[in-house]
């Protein structure tokens, strides 16, 4: 298994799509019935297989993911070739992870407790797994407004 199994939540809410995903292996309700029963180890191997191609599916169309921590927050733009990260830093005790403390950020850009960085790092061998990686580690797949707005902040030369 490349990622992680779908949690019993997940698999019910794609309920229909492993449900499709048996029948491209010819396998009807009955019979997942009688592997469940007989083969438990092709029943796991068939989660695990589906578990991956849907989080392959995932980490294809992901753009943009979003880690915030305490006093930091990571934004990253996911490209072909590579990522682009905007970190920022708080030097103060705010928690960016609360309401207040973002709303702290938001009315105090330019001050001294605030340090904003940028890199680009190129992805290893496999670019969905450094993805998953990070999303292993907090990272969430976001629509990128947070990087937008902050890109365009500290690009404002550029």
């Amino acid at each position: 298994m490349k990622y992680t199994r779908l949690t019993k939540e997940q698999f019910e809410e794609l309920h229909q799509e492993f449900i499709n995903f048996l029948a491209t292996q010819s396998i009807d309700a009955s019979e997942w019935q009688s592997i469940k029963e007989n083969k438990p180890e092709v029943a796991e191997e068939e989660l695990d297989v589906f578990s991956d191609l849907v989080w392959e599916g995932v980490l294809k169309q992901a753009k943009f993911l979003e880690h915030i921590s305490g006093q930091h927050m990571h934004l990253f733009a996911l490209g072909d070739t590579n990522m682009h990260l905007i970190a920022i830093k708080l030097k103060n005790d705010i928690d960016l992870g609360t309401k207040e403390g973002f709303d702290w950020l938001r009315n105090n850009l330019l001050d001294d407790n605030v340090e904003f960085l940028q890199a680009n790092k190129s992805y290893g061998e496999d670019k969905h797994q450094d993805i998953f990686n990070l999303i292993q580690q907090g990272a969430i797949i976001t629509k990128g407004e947070l990087y937008t707005y902050f890109n365009d902040l500290v690009n404002i030369d550029k």
